[in-house]
């Protein structure tokens, strides 16, 4: 199902996501999972806590490489449980094994321009809380996203970009439409930060996903990740 489907199967309008100011967004605190993860998982709390953790050691150039050696390459080599799906950029200055500070089997992680998504991308989504039981799905926008920001560029100038670039800029035009009617004076982060909770809304409303929710045992929630500091603010 493409992204505009799972919108409109969503009921979301487009002045219904509140657009944060521009800049890094301020830590949010989440409440903890009702109950328990599934088996051989984290709660969602306690994978919450654990992207927290790393990345507040990546801000403050803590880093502890964890499961980055060759015990941990050969535990994996034989099976995976990661405790998160981090569903992000393709930016290279936001490598989420970097900014929270993970390793191998860590993450499940998956990479758009702009957090764009189709069928494909949502299959590849959905992989490991439906199939895994991942306890934690992040949806990460960042600051100053260049795909974002070209998307803005097309739909403000209507300047028509390259044939599969076009498709990024169509999937971002309803982040864009909110982004636009919150007045923003920067319409570049509106956009990113609208994308980011449309997004989320759209995967808490997933069929295939929503049993999981109910039960408490996945929680979806938004980020943003701030270039300037290296903090990832959690969107409530």
């Amino acid at each position: 199902m493409g992204r505009r489907a799972v919108l409109r199967r969503a009921g979301i309008a487009a002045g219904a996501v509140a657009v944060g100011a521009a800049g890094a967004a301020p830590a949010v605190a989440v409440p903890g999972a009702a109950g328990g993860g599934a088996a051989g998982h984290p709660t969602p709390a306690a994978a919450l806590a654990m992207l927290r953790d790393g990345n507040a050691r990546f801000v403050a150039g803590e880093m502890t490489h964890p499961h980055q050696d060759p015990a941990r390459r050969r535990e994996v080599a034989a099976g995976q449980e990661p405790f998160a799906v981090v569903f992000s950029c393709i930016d290279s200055r936001v490598p989420p094994e970097i900014v929270f500070d993970r390793g191998l089997g860590d993450l499940f992680v998956v990479r758009t321009g702009g957090q764009d998504y189709d069928g494909l991308i949502e299959g590849s989504v959905e992989y490991g809380p439906v199939l895994d039981r991942t306890p934690l799905l992040v949806v990460m926008g960042h600051q100053r996203c260049g795909a974002v920001s070209a998307a803005v560029n097309a739909l403000e100038t209507g300047a028509v970009p390259a044939e599969h670039i076009d498709g990024v800029v169509q999937s971002l035009s309803s982040a864009y439409a909110v982004a636009k009617q919150s007045g923003s004076g920067d319409l570049v982060d509106a956009t990113v930060r609208a994308q980011i909770q449309l997004t989320v809304q759209a995967f808490r409303r997933d069929p295939a996903l929503r049993p999981a929710i109910a039960e408490g045992t996945l929680r979806v929630v938004g980020a943003y990740y701030s270039l300037d500091t290296g903090e990832v603010g959690w969107l409530s």
